[in-house]
Formats: structure tokens, sequence, C-alpha cells
């Protein structure tokens, strides 16, 4: 397996491209907008005008894309792989997308005999540029072992946790937690920081003990605290993540009211956080200085 495609050229598969290209693979990008493949041909990555030149070169083919409806038109679309794609075909979607969504597809490409796997990612840009992406990873276990060596020219971690749709399964519930966390973070520091205490004392000791997430180790200390807010990833698309987590929920019958109300405070936000600003800023609810 030595050509792969990437198939969405944004901050995510713009690194994951470079990543494989490091790695000693032939890369072949696209994307809708020319602006996205000029940069990545900018790289010395090879580029291509549609999806469907993909999918008749590529032995495998990595998707970062926005949402579960593009991932669905890009992949059963009239450009997508069931018409003239190489025999044996892996598709890795590395987008954040709907289980429905991921399984739904698989089920269309299998009697193509192409397989799909789905390895949704953490670790943002500097991740995917670095190839340090943390990986949850859904699909047979045959499957699996074939994008091994892809995933791990794009990885630094990977945890296979199920068949297909069950990596993004556990993205959303990753995301929704880390959606609840900056939000009970920001209340706590809030809250410290009015009797007295500093944040980032206040910090060193919840990282210390039972109550410290990753956003009290990484998304404080690197984004918050600091006034960066460059993370590279929206408030639009967490507000996607948090609606997924919703829709996945509903769909399951279940009684969430902590999540319900985690994705009704991101959902009112819009307002005093636009879409456009990094998604930590949504600590800006209770810590004025954030904004």
């Amino acid at each position: 397996m030595r050509t792969i495609g990437v198939i969405g050229l944004g901050n995510m598969g713009r690194g994951m491209a470079l990543s494989l290209a490091r790695r000693g693979f032939a890369v072949l990008g696209t994307d809708a907008a020319a602006a996205a493949r000029d940069a990545l041909r900018g790289e010395g990555i090879e580029v291509v005008a549609s999806a469907r030149e993909i999918w008749a070169s590529c032995d495998a083919v990595v998707l970062s894309l926005p949402t579960a409806e593009i991932v669905d038109a890009v992949v059963l679309g009239p450009e997508g792989p069931l018409k003239g794609a190489r025999p044996g075909l892996l598709v890795i979607d590395t987008s954040t997308s709907h289980p429905d969504t991921t399984r739904r597809v698989a089920a269309a490409l299998a009697p193509a005999g192409i397989d799909l796997v789905d390895a949704p990612v953490s670790g943002g840009p500097k991740g995917a540029h670095t190839a340090t992406l943390t990986m949850v990873i859904g699909g047979s276990d045959e499957a699996v072992a074939r994008a091994e060596p892809v995933l791990a020219a794009m990885s630094a971690t990977r945890v296979h946790v199920g068949g297909v749709g069950a990596g993004h399964v556990t993205k959303i519930a990753n995301n929704l937690l880390c959606a609840a966390h900056l939000l009970t973070a920001a209340e706590a520091v809030r809250m410290a920081r009015e009797a007295g205490v500093a944040p980032e004392r206040l910090l060193a000791g919840i990282n210390a003990g039972s109550g410290r997430s990753g956003v009290t180790q990484v998304n404080f200390p690197t984004w918050v605290l600091t006034g960066a807010f460059d993370s590279g990833f929206t408030m639009k698309l967490m507000r996607k993540d948090v609606r997924l987590a919703e829709s996945l929920i509903g769909a399951l019958g279940l009684d969430l009211p902590v999540s319900a109300e985690v994705a009704r405070l991101w959902r009112d936000s819009a307002e005093a956080v636009p879409d456009a600003e990094d998604f930590n800023r949504i600590v800006a609810l209770q810590l004025d200085s954030a904004r």
C-alpha cells in the first residue's frame, strides 16, 4: 500500500498529507477549495481537481471532512469510489462524523470489496503536522490491520474500540466531555479567583488531584490563561460535535440531563461567542478576561 489519497485539505487534512509524505508514501490530495489545493501543492504534494481521480489512483484514501453530510456526499455521490475505484480500496475516515452515517456508508461500500475504517482524531493541526495525533478506531480486525501502516504514519496513539462506527461513537463522547469540561473548569476558575486563589495556582492543585482533565492540563495553560486562543479548532466545529452528541443521545432514547445542559449552553452561546472564534473561547461565559 504505497499511494494514499487525502480528500479534505484543511488544517487537519493538510497536516496528515504532509505526515504521510514524510513517511515515504506517495500522496495525492484534493479539496473542494482551490486555495486549499494550491497550499498543499506549494508544499510539494501532488494535487488533483476531483475526488474521482483520487479513488481511481490510490490504494487507500483518507477523508478529513467537516460533516457527516459531506462524507456521505463525497463517498456515495456521483464521483464516489463505487464508480471506478482501484480494487481492494481502503477508506479511512478521520472526520468527526455520525456513526449511523459511517455504518450506512460502510454497508454501501462492502459489496464492492471496499473496506471502511473510522479513525477520528484528537491533537489539532499541530498533531496532524507532527504525526502525534490520537486516533480512536472502528472497523473489523482485518481492515484495521491493513490500515495500520497508514494510521501509524499520522498518529502517535491508536486505540481500536470496536466495529465500524465505534470510533465515531467514542470521538463524540470524547468531545462531549471536552465541551463539558471547558464549562465546568471555567466555573471552577471563576469561583477560585473570587475566593482569592490565582488561576495558575488553582490549576496546579487540580492537576495534582482527581479533578484534573485534558482541559485543565492542556487547554487552560496553553490557550486560555495565555490569551492565545489559537488551537486551530473553532466554536463552529465544536458546536457541530455537540450537536452530533445530542443527535446520538436522542436516537438512543436516553435522558441525559447534564449533557442536555451542556448542549444548551454551547448552542445559546452563539451570540456571545461567534462560530469563527477558537473553541476555547467558550470560557468567556464565565471569565470576563477571556473576551
